[in-house]
């Protein structure tokens, strides 16, 4: 359906700037979650590396490292805070009037 958006209170019709900039926001999303796919599984082979590594060796200190430092954690906020940043941007061009 065309111009659904005039249907949802609150939201406006955008000018082509606008909706350029709409576009070029979620065109760095997509270069973010790809950012957070690799550095997600950076840290994944991280966590596989320091098990194996101590059963070879019985060297856990890798391994103990890695659990102390929580890179998957920091992972997981960042993307989460991305997410936020990107909607915030998108609301600042779409400038909805409602909550």
């Amino acid at each position: 359906m065309e111009n659904q958006h005039q249907k949802i209170k609150g939201y406006r019709d955008l000018s082509q700037e606008e909706l350029d900039l709409m576009n070029e926001i979620k065109k760095q999303g997509q270069v973010l979650e790809d950012l957070v796919k690799k550095l997600r599984e950076r840290g994944n082979s991280q966590f596989i590396e320091a098990k194996n590594h101590g059963v070879e060796t019985e060297d856990w200190s890798e391994n103990h490292r890695l659990l102390q430092a929580r890179p998957l954690r920091w992972i997981n906020i960042a993307e989460d805070h991305l997410q936020q940043g990107l909607m915030a941007l998108t609301r600042a061009v779409a400038q909805p009037t409602t909550f």
